[in-house]
């Protein structure tokens, strides 16, 4: 077991992405290939869970677009995200939010965690 774990970590291409964990709003910037031409979009909503280890590690971000809630599945290891940025780090008791789902309106928020100083 040792050894393919050792080989995955050989394999894997290291992005440095923050900490973040469910219910963190953050915004991805994700490169999208079409034909010859490459973009980068961004995609920004609340991440519902983070699922894996190693190499397969993925995360779901649910944003919603107009009336419609739209989620996207993203590896950690993809060489396509140009970036990923915290915008805010939510308080959540669970590591799976998928309730968030059904939710619309003012139940639909999530508080923010706190940030203690030391000045």
């Amino acid at each position: 077991m040792n050894r393919i774990d050792e080989l995955q970590k050989e394999i894997t291409i290291g992005n440095e992405l923050p900490k973040f964990s469910a219910g963190d709003t953050v915004a991805v910037s994700y490169k999208i290939k079409e034909g010859a031409k490459e973009r980068i979009q961004q995609f920004q909503g609340v991440v519902i869970q983070r699922r894996g280890s190693g190499a397969t590690e993925t995360f779901t971000v649910r944003k919603m677009s107009g009336n419609v809630g739209v989620e996207r599945i993203f590896p950690v290891c993809s060489p396509f995200i140009e970036s990923l940025k915290v915008m805010k780090s939510g308080s959540v008791r669970r590591a799976r939010i998928f309730y968030f789902r059904e939710r619309t309106g003012k139940s639909a928020r999530i508080r923010e965690k706190r940030r203690f100083t030391t000045d």
